[in-house]
């Protein structure tokens, strides 16, 4: 090749690299621009209002900070409306009328709406008036866009036992030796028309069940509470509502955390071993009567290995509770980039008061 046609070459080769590299520029900046690179950039979440009218602090990277979750930022300044990314209202203050939701101002196209409920279907009442507005739902259901259980098993930092410590359960499982009751209940909203207030009016009859709460005009504090029911062999975890993935605190922290055995009534055993282990409740259903579950818990308490067996999930795992708000909001974020940016729920009453349970 001559030189003069070298030349010419190598001025073709650096123009068309110039306007690649223009092109590739201009392409990158319009990605930004779209939405593209959207994942890179903070998430602002927007509480319209706090639930029960109980503020929390949301000075700092509260996400980052006490959460672990890096680009989050949380405001409950409605003059953020314009900029929000997701905008969360708590159903209660809606069904009761003390807030309402903001259709008078202009919705920005990308901005997400979440329905937020942590109450069982009988609570929530028709939600009809909602369908075609919210985006994705918040709730304590596995099923939930968002999803914020009351509590969950994690596993421990030193969960596994050395190898040939397998039969060092019984030291493991750090079993409450101060048993002083077999059945405990702390209950404060109380209806005889709950399914759970009729299991107890029976299961009283036949075993001596120490009742707390104000109902029964014991109310316990939250410095009592776990130390008084580590007194009992079993603990009445019974919900006021029988609802898919509906498990409470009385599970988690009532039971697991106080160190008694759950007897639950809610949803069916096999959603509360989707939720956890098999061995480690008492189901009300696995009975053909109540007298027959009495008898059962009398065995079990006295039969000290088979008792402790229950508690072998705490070799693995601890308690992990969620009771705060913004870390509930949070949670929004580790999930935003997996969510369908085009849903919207056109019938939200039967996906929130469905009974389905799995």
């Amino acid at each position: 090749m001559t030189a003069p046609l070298h030349t010419l070459v190598m001025k073709i080769i650096i123009v068309i690299g110039t306007c690649g590299l223009a092109l590739s520029l201009f392409l990158l900046d319009q990605s930004v621009r779209g939405g593209t690179l959207k994942q890179q950039q903070n998430i602002t979440v927007l509480l319209w209002h706090w639930p029960f009218s109980r503020a929390y602090s949301l000075q700092g990277d509260v996400c980052r900070d006490a959460y672990g979750v890096p680009g989050c930022v949380l405001t409950d300044s409605r003059a953020s409306f314009p900029d929000a990314d997701v905008v969360v209202f708590h159903h209660h203050e809606l069904k009761y009328k003390r807030s309402s939701l903001p259709l008078h101002l202009p919705r920005p196209p990308a901005q997400k709406w979440i329905w937020l409920s942590l109450e069982p279907p009988a609570n929530n009442g028709p939600l009809s008036a909602y369908d075609g507005v919210f985006n994705w739902t918040m709730s304590y259901r596995r099923d939930a866009d968002v999803p914020v259980p009351y509590g969950r098993l994690v596993p421990r930092a030193a969960a596994s036992a050395p190898a040939g410590d397998e039969d060092k359960d019984d030291a493991d499982h750090v079993v409450p030796g101060n048993k002083t009751h077999l059945v405990c209940w702390v209950v404060s909203n109380y209806k005889s028309r709950h399914e759970r207030s009729k299991v107890y009016q029976r299961l009283k009859q036949v075993v001596k069940v120490q009742v707390y709460g104000r109902w029964a005009r014991r109310p316990l504090s939250d410095r009592d509470l776990l130390p008084t029911i580590s007194r009992c062999h079993f603990y009445l975890a019974f919900e006021n509502s029988q609802s898919a993935d509906y498990v409470t605190e009385k599970l988690w922290r009532n039971s697991f955390q106080a160190g008694a055995v759950p007897v639950v009534l809610g949803p069916p055993r096999r959603n509360y071993e989707a939720l956890a282990p098999a061995g480690s409740f008492v189901h009300v259903d696995d009975f053909k009567s109540v007298e027959e579950m009495a008898q059962f818990l009398r065995q079990l308490a006295a039969d000290g290995r088979r008792y402790a067996s229950y508690f072998a999930w705490r070799r693995r795992h601890d308690v992990k509770l969620y009771t705060d708000w913004r870390e509930r909001l949070c949670q929004i974020c580790r999930h935003y980039h997996s969510l369908d940016p085009r849903k919207v729920y056109q019938d939200l009453d039967s996906w929130a008061n469905g009974q389905i349970v799995s």
